[in-house]
């Protein structure tokens, strides 16, 4: 009502008085405007250090892939000059080119919005940690604090062997380490069954920051595989470097691993004289044994050797070769990527490559082939020789040795003071069985 009185009056006034009229409304207008957009508007955001409104602030930046030191910490925040202050400090103690996907750095802002210092996790015992100074910035690597403990795990296989690892108080992470333990003698793509029990004596190292407890060395370790018993000690041999041997002494390691995968893997074909090929759709030789793998799956060595050959080859894709030692060779046919160059040398257990379907293929699946003095043997049949036994003098101090492990795996408790970290690297020979054990049992 009042509105409609204010338009009769503007149509009464003259030109002029109307100009006059809308100019004082239009100013009434802008000025409640005003009002309203600083009453209801959201306020500006802050810099991480002013919203805290404390001293300092705690922000963190992820690591992505391809990153680079400088754009990690561009998307942090730093200006320019910060930048290249803190990747000149950093340099002197960290290769800036060693950033690690899927980690974080932790930045301190003071109240001005200035950074104050920075936290990057070099590995797992280590922290890349930089400050400012009176100078700029100054950096310096900090051993996480941590002991080493011998604890006992132990399970039963209920579904998969990761699965039941984690049921028995532990991470998947050491289903892998005992599949690399028993690889010469057990194909853990196929020989576990239901009810297979394990049983490991296993040095971890817990941090004192919270951080997962890491996996070392597994000194002792029993699977009963439907009722055949396979059993490792680990014990340095003649050259000094600790191998696994079963209970009278036998070395565990052979020429070759069972498998060139590890998981999540199963044969789909075997070696034929006669296969009807699946693209083709006609009869020939098939020379390998197909692991129908996922896509990405790292493929490893089965044995030590030189490549002689690595790149694309026809119909087998991306393929390996590799020379081993007494006339034997090994081929890894249709690969998605190709991790190592004609001429290298790589070790047993070396991941070489990534399943894949190059080439003539239906699939993701590796092709795995075998030959001796240049004819194809069936890999499944093969039989390699051992690694050379014990001495009758090492078998006396071998003894000594398992009798103590097994007596740790059956009290699941050792008496002994707890080992600081650092006290006996991986690869050095054994000393004295010492931590505290702990019984993770099954629920």
């Amino acid at each position: 009502m009042a509105f409609s009185r204010r338009v009769d009056y503007i149509r009464t006034v003259g030109p002029s008085q109307r100009v006059a009229v809308a100019v004082l409304i239009a100013g009434a207008a802008a000025a409640m405007a005003s009002v309203f957009s600083q009453k209801y508007a959201a306020p500006p955001v802050p810099h991480p250090a002013q919203a805290a409104g404390a001293w300092q602030a705690f922000t963190t930046a992820p690591v992505i892939a391809r990153d680079t030191f400088i754009r990690v910490l561009e998307r942090a925040g730093l200006s320019a000059g910060e930048r290249l202050a803190v990747v000149s400090a950093v340099r002197d103690c960290f290769d800036v080119r060693k950033l690690r996907p899927g980690t974080e750095m932790t930045l301190a802002w003071s109240r001005n919005g200035s950074l104050e210092s920075l936290v990057y996790p070099v590995d797992a015992d280590r922290r890349l940690h930089l400050s400012r100074n009176e100078h700029g910035f100054s950096a310096r690597i900090v051993e996480v604090p941590s002991i080493i403990r011998t604890v006992v795990a132990r399970g039963t296989i209920r579904g998969s062997l990761f699965a039941s690892m984690e049921r028995a108080g532990e991470r998947p992470e050491l289903a892998m380490q005992i599949a690399d333990v028993f690889a010469w003698d057990l194909d853990f793509y196929t020989d576990p069954r239901e009810g297979d029990e394990f049983e490991v004596l296993i040095e971890k190292k817990e941090y004192s920051n919270g951080q997962p407890p890491a996996y070392l060395r597994i000194l002792a370790a029993r699977y009963n595989n439907a009722g055949t018993l396979y059993e490792a000690f680990l014990f340095p041999g003649a050259d000094g470097k600790p191998r696994y041997f079963s209970r009278d002494g036998r070395a565990l390691q052979a020429a070759f691993l069972r498998s060139p995968l590890k998981f999540d893997a199963r044969i789909s074909s075997r070696f034929s004289l006669s296969r009807l090929h699946p693209v083709l759709k006609i009869r020939r030789p098939h020379f390998g044994t197909d692991y129908a793998a996922p896509a990405g799956a790292p493929v490893q060595a089965i044995a030590s050797g030189v490549v002689t050959m690595a790149g694309y080859h026809g119909s087998a894709g991306n393929m390996i070769t590799i020379r081993h030692a007494n006339g034997y060779e090994t081929q890894y046919l249709h690969l998605s990527r190709i991790f190592v160059r004609s001429g290298q040398r790589v070790e047993q257990g070396q991941q070489i490559g990534l399943v894949g379907s190059t080439g003539l293929s239906t699939g993701p699946h590796l092709d795995f082939r075998v030959r001796r003095n240049g004819s194809y043997v069936n890999f499944e049949r093969l039989r390699p020789p051992r690694l050379d036994p014990l001495s009758p003098a090492e078998k006396q101090a071998f003894a000594r040795q398992r009798d103590q492990f097994v007596a740790m795996l059956r009290e699941g408790r050792n008496p002994s003071e707890v080992l600081t970290a650092g006290t006996h690297p991986p690869g050095k020979p054994l000393p004295r069985p010492a931590p505290t054990l702990h019984l993770h049992e099954p629920p």
